[in-house]
């Protein structure tokens, strides 16, 4: 039976070792012990380490078939790194801000596949594009994802599945999307739109920069992707930001330096924090529009996915997690061995690996529903 080691054993890294559990002997790494005490009930191998550690976390990794990657986006770059370093093949989900492709060559050179952003957006939503790409002329790409607590708690009617340095990253981070084939830079949580869904009700969009490798990969004039929140939540992030709450410079309190982004980030992880079995959602809609032999088609996606009461895993863990071990999956079967830096959207050109990624999510409830238009 084939080995697979998860870096990180968070909300999405437990879910990702749990359900690789079914078919592959497993080991959890992370440097929280409590993080691993639920999957050693569960017969998960589990090792306390530090993600700096670079020789043990090469030592860990050689000794597997198949790494996931689920450590914090500040680290992802460097262990992603160390990683290749291995020759051991990745999939990956840290939302690191370095560009990945200034790995590709190492990769290349290991002979390592290292698929990156392997999440539900960036993700799924690269597999969707890079799919439809391939098959017709595709003119324009939008996608609309967020996360959110069903129980609207004030002031910010927001919780985050993960760190809150990782949230204030995208609305920081200027966003990139593409019009006229031009890359245009807009300012982070602009251009707001209301938009009605199902279950719901009302959800404002604005710019963030999820695009990611799709900007350098896919040749589409015009592409886009707004997160979704409560409406109202934009204002209060822009409160907080224009008032330097989020600002990187350090200020001296008390003889003490300190970054107020680090002080904002302490105060919001209590107020953020997803509570034990608390039920969220993650809800997503894609635009693909183009042409096939001339015709004018649009197809559009929808995802709407709750918190799972029986096994008690978040939405965001399943869609995130679910995404990333379906690749896995496709890694350990030798169904797709495309060396390099990996982006979802080179799987998704292939449409056994596409099918076989909804259908293994569709096994698990995930399910992304299509219409033609």
């Amino acid at each position: 039976m084939k080995k697979v080691v998860v870096f990180g054993a968070g909300m999405v890294g437990s879910a990702m070792a749990l359900d690789l559990s079914k078919d592959y002997i497993i080991t959890s790494v992370d440097f929280n012990e409590q993080n691993l005490q639920k999957l050693n009930e569960n017969n998960i191998n589990t090792i306390v380490s530090d993600f700096t550690d670079c020789e043990k976390i090469k030592d860990i990794a050689s000794q597997n078939d198949l790494i996931i990657g689920a450590v914090p986006g500040f680290l992802g770059f460097n262990f992603l790194k160390e990683i290749i370093s291995t020759g051991k093949n990745i999939v990956d989900i840290s939302f690191f801000p370095e560009e990945p492709f200034l790995l590709d060559e190492l990769a290349k050179h290991n002979n390592v596949t290292a698929v990156v952003d392997c999440g539900v957006a960036p993700g799924m939503s690269n597999l969707i594009l890079g799919y439809h790409n391939k098959r017709m002329t595709v003119e324009d790409f939008i996608c609309y994802v967020g996360g959110l607590p069903v129980e609207r708690v004030q002031p910010f009617e927001y919780k985050a599945p993960f760190s809150p340095i990782d949230v204030i990253e995208e609305y920081t981070r200027p966003a990139r999307i593409v019009i006229d084939g031009k890359i245009v830079i807009k300012e982070p949580l602009s251009d707001s739109e209301f938009l009605e869904f199902a279950h719901i009700g009302t959800l404002e969009a604005f710019n963030t920069d999820g695009l990611r490798s799709l900007i350098e990969t896919m040749k589409i004039p015009n592409m886009k992707e707004k997160t979704l929140r409560y409406p109202g939540h934009i204002d209060k992030i822009k409160f907080l930001k224009q008032s330097g709450f989020f600002s990187e410079k350090e200020i001296i309190i008390n003889n003490q330096k300190i970054r107020p982004i680090d002080l904002t980030a302490k105060i919001l992880i209590d107020k953020w924090k997803l509570g034990k079995e608390e039920e969220e959602f993650t809800v997503m809609r894609i635009y693909v529009e183009g042409f096939v032999n001339k015709k004018l088609e649009m197809y559009q996606y929808d995802l709407f996915d709750k918190y799972d009461a029986v096994t008690k895993i978040s939405s965001m863990a399943r869609t995130t997690g679910y995404t990333a071990t379906a690749v896995a999956n496709l890694l350990l079967q030798g169904k797709f061995d495309r060396k390099g830096i990996i982006p979802p959207e080179f799987i998704g050109e292939d449409e056994n690996c596409f099918n076989s990624i909804l259908s293994y999510l569709t096994e698990r409830n995930v399910i992304y529903r299509l219409k033609k238009y």
